[in-house]
């Protein structure tokens, strides 16, 4: 900032002033306030993330895959909850953790599969929410054969 002083002989100078501009509020914006972060949006970008990895067929349980799809199938469910499916995030102020149900294709090596969704889910949400991602557990709860058919209930017909 630039101010304009009169010497004691009458001539105008400039003067560099060394008085910093003031912000309204005070402090760095980034601290004013506190973000908070759902489980939900933990699960969703965790499920994306792992559904990404080749060798995973799909997320949960069959029981879970079985009722998930009648509710995807239903007029006005919830087409979302399927993201989440098989998911399960406990989040904290900055940290958190997750358990993942996966079911691999027949033939992948599980070892590799777990290890890739593991790097793929922890890249993704400590990216996307800045939370420190301690574990992510994954149970391999079912493997899909070739010859198998998808699992989708037949659905009662509405008359």
């Amino acid at each position: 900032m630039t101010e304009m002083t009169t010497t004691p002989d009458g001539d105008n100078e400039p003067q560099v002033s060394t008085r910093k501009a003031t912000r309204r509020g005070g402090g760095d914006p980034a601290m004013r306030g506190r973000t908070t972060i759902a489980d939900g949006v933990v699960e969703k970008i965790a499920g994306l993330a792992a559904r990404d990895v080749v060798g995973v067929h799909a997320m949960g349980s069959g029981l879970a895959r079985t009722f998930g799809a009648v509710r995807d199938r239903v007029p006005g469910g919830s087409g979302s909850k399927s993201v989440t499916r098989g998911v399960k995030a406990e989040v904290g102020e900055v940290q958190t953790a997750l358990d993942l149900e996966i079911v691999v294709d027949y033939g992948v090596s599980i070892g590799d599969v777990a290890r890739a969704v593991r790097e793929n889910v922890i890249a993704s949400v400590e990216r996307m929410t800045g939370l420190e991602v301690v574990e992510v557990n994954i149970a391999v709860s079912d493997v899909k054969l070739p010859e198998e058919e998808e699992e989708e209930p037949e659905l009662p017909r509405i008359q």
